[in-house]
């Protein structure tokens, strides 16, 4: 008896020395997963939307990805009881730290809400024998949620496979989305291939399509990004001719055809040029998310420039476009006011405020948010009828120290694309002009 105590004592201490035992995690496994949205109406909406999102849509090609959205993330432990999820779109990177880990009361089994701010969406999942699978919602429409899964310790985006592509589709492409519309709109392709990986993005009159990733296979590229509001796919064939013939989805409620050829001297009308005064005065009255009134002519904001910023909290290139604005205030602290003007999805007037009061604290935004009515560019153009219309979201209006309209700029490129440091050198020498003038 003795003999076997000791045997166990000393089978115990060489298994001991020989192994060390690694973190335990009470939750999700650290590392890489792969996950997909099914964006496919035929996988999740009604006979009616699925006819409307298909309507006019005619493809060269069967499209191989039949609506499945890929996107990586990786689970970082700070500790074995503390982890954050990191969104990963080509060079982005955007980590999600509000998680609520419970259990299913129907089901007995691990489930998270992932929340997405400043968006105001989430995932609700169940976790089981590594997989998470469940559905994203987005609280701002109507009965809005796409089926979800996500497995771990995968970390390709499309495939696997390593078929030698028949181009290399790095540069610039004057691309055309809506071929089945009466005017397609325009658009520039911006592309980087490195063997079977492409990265790139796309640049439109209205925003940017921010950090797109994927890859080329023989004779097909693919694309697509997730960031907590675009759900973006891309799938092209590569012609013999070397254009480009592709289907575009976002979400579960659009589809259409684009194309694309190289051409490094193609360009967009001037931002500047879009949108502009129709009378000879700015002016506004919005409330505040404490419902006081805020106006242009408030006695805190004369003799000073102006920066009135048009946005919604939804909205990836208004959170670029924030960031920009809150970090260059920051760190150059010039003697101006900008004032943002939101128009949001929500329908009811305190929810939509709610989304402000997140969206401002999220990203320490230390300007005015003002709730200027809904995100319908129809509705919001007759908020402002000086203007001649909003047609996108962001656009920024600088105004002088006597409110006179300086320039307004349309859309915004992000750090996404090529035109960013543009972006930024010609908004600083607006910023210095306007502070110049007496």
């Amino acid at each position: 008896m003795i003999k076997n105590i000791f045997l166990c004592i000393l089978c115990t201490y060489f298994f001991a020395g020989c192994f060390e035992m690694g973190p335990t995690y009470s939750k999700l496994p650290p590392g890489p997963w792969r996950a997909v949205l099914k964006l496919d109406p035929e996988k999740n909406a009604s006979e009616e939307i699925r006819r409307e999102t298909r309507a006019g849509t005619q493809l060269e090609f069967d499209e191989v990805t039949e609506g499945d959205l890929p996107f990586n993330f990786e689970v970082v432990y700070t500790d074995p009881d503390k982890f954050y999820i990191e969104i990963i779109n080509a060079d982005e990177r955007i980590r999600l730290d509000e998680i609520v880990y419970l259990k299913d009361r129907a089901t007995i089994k691990d489930t998270l809400i992932i929340n997405f701010p400043p968006y105001d969406s989430y995932f609700k999942v169940l976790f089981e024998d590594n997989i998470l699978e469940g559905y994203w919602h987005v609280p701002s429409r109507v009965n809005y949620q796409i089926h979800f899964i996500a497995k771990h310790g995968q970390n390709h985006r499309f495939t696997n496979l390593k078929k030698a592509p028949v181009a290399d589709l790095s540069g610039k492409w004057e691309v055309y989305f809506g071929l089945e519309d009466t005017v397609p709109e325009p658009a520039v392709g911006e592309f980087k291939q490195n063997g079977n990986r492409l990265t790139g993005t796309f640049l439109t009159e209205t925003g940017d399509y921010r950090f797109l990733e994927g890859t080329v296979q023989a004779n097909k590229m693919y694309l697509s990004c997730f960031d907590g509001a675009h759900m973006f796919l891309f799938e092209a064939l590569i012609k013999e001719d070397g254009t480009l013939s592709g289907v575009f989805r976002s979400g579960t409620h659009f589809m259409t055809t684009w194309s694309g050829k190289r051409n490094a001297d193609f360009s967009l009308r001037n931002a500047d040029s879009l949108t502009f005064l129709k009378s000879e005065k700015f002016d506004f009255s919005f409330p505040d998310v404490n419902g006081k009134m805020v106006s242009l002519n408030d006695s805190v904001f004369d003799g000073k420039p102006k920066i009135i910023q048009i946005l919604g909290t939804y909205c990836p290139n208004c959170v670029d476009e924030t960031k920009f604005l809150t970090e260059y205030l920051a760190r150059k602290k010039p003697d101006l006011e900008v004032i943002g003007l939101a128009f949001e999805r929500h329908e009811e007037a305190d929810k939509a405020k709610m989304a402000i009061k997140r969206f401002k604290s999220k990203l320490g935004i230390s300007y005015p948010l003002l709730y200027a009515g809904p995100s319908d560019l129809a509705e919001a153009s007759k908020r402002l009828p000086q203007l001649n219309g909003i047609i996108s979201y962001p656009t920024l209006i600088f105004l002088n120290r006597a409110n006179e309209v300086v320039r307004i700029h349309t859309g915004f490129t992000g750090p996404a694309t090529s035109q960013y440091e543009a972006f930024v050198d010609k908004f600083d020498r607006t910023v210095k002009q306007l502070l110049e003038e007496i």
